[in-house]
């Protein structure tokens, strides 16, 4: 059983005030999914009804959708938080663009910028922990054909690896960094019960440095899309607040933000909340072009 942590309280309440009762609730309970349809699979999705999000569906209970292929035996859907669709899509991916996806598993990112791709440019599907990678890989072969893998690379690096070595290389970049998670947080009593601010604080120096990786290998007029599923504004405007200050960069608007009433603007990007949205999140993203220095 989970005991309260008064530190996590009372941050949260000062961050949040009169809004942080509901949203904590909103927090504990399960997140709602949507079923992404793989667009190279062979099959009509007549069983489900379509969600408000691109090329997704309703979670149908009745049907075991991870056993579900189509003929020719790739996956046809792929389970995730709508609003990690909408981080993936705000990268704005188009054809023959070099891709980088620095922190990319479990792969449901990874999967829509494929598809943005479609089998043209080239995705680097980057994860640096062994389990998670192996996680990332299975979900590549099992959701794109083999023609479509041809310009996906799976890498092991750390993420500052690509600002260091592959400076100004890429056309988009996706730093969807390691986090506080606090939704999947409240689920482990013993790292809840161990919380204290400081766990942000240091999580922002390493986000910080992944952002900084992500901007130095975009090419300048490229894009990158920082995103978090954290709660805190220590690990989310404020670590896109420090690129600010010391990199030449422009935010960029949400194009379809006006389809999604539950998207909040924050001074550097947007949140999604589940207090506010149908339990979507939590998710943090940030658009940012790189502009010459």
């Amino acid at each position: 059983m989970r005991q309260p942590n008064e530190k996590f309280e009372t941050y949260f309440s000062s961050v949040y005030g009169e809004r942080w009762p509901k949203l904590f609730q909103a927090l504990e309970n399960s997140e709602t999914q949507v079923l992404r349809k793989n667009i190279f699979a062979d099959y009509e999705a007549k069983d489900f009804s379509a969600s408000q999000f691109p090329n997704s569906y309703q979670v149908n209970p009745d049907i075991n959708v991870h056993n579900l292929r189509d003929s020719h035996d790739i996956q046809v859907f792929y389970k995730m938080d709508p609003a990690s669709v909408l981080v993936a899509t705000a990268l704005d991916v188009q054809p023959e663009d070099l891709v980088l996806d620095v922190c990319a598993a479990p792969g449901g990112k990874s999967l829509i910028l494929a598809e943005k791709l479609n089998g043209t440019g080239q995705l680097v599907s980057n994860e640096y922990s062994n389990a998670r990678r192996e996680r990332l890989t299975r979900v590549i072969r099992e959701y794109l054909p083999y023609e479509m893998r041809q310009n996906v690379f799976v890498q092991g690096k750390d993420g500052n690896y690509y600002g260091m070595h592959k400076a100004d290389v890429f056309d988009r970049v996706l730093a969807d960094v390691p986090c506080s998670g606090e939704r999947h947080l409240l689920e482990n009593p013993q790292e809840f019960s161990e919380w204290t601010k400081r766990r942000s604080e240091n999580l922002a120096v390493r986000q910080y440095s992944l952002l900084s990786s992500a901007y130095l290998a975009c090419r300048v007029g490229g894009q990158i899309v920082y995103s978090t599923c954290s709660i805190s504004p220590l690990e989310n405007d404020d670590v896109v607040k420090k690129l600010n200050k010391k990199r030449s960069v422009e935010f960029l608007g949400f194009p379809d933000a006006a389809k999604y009433p539950f998207l909040e603007k924050t001074e550097f990007g947007y949140q999604i909340l589940p207090d506010r949205s149908e339990g979507y999140g939590p998710m943090y993203f940030s658009i940012i072009r790189k502009l010459q220095e």
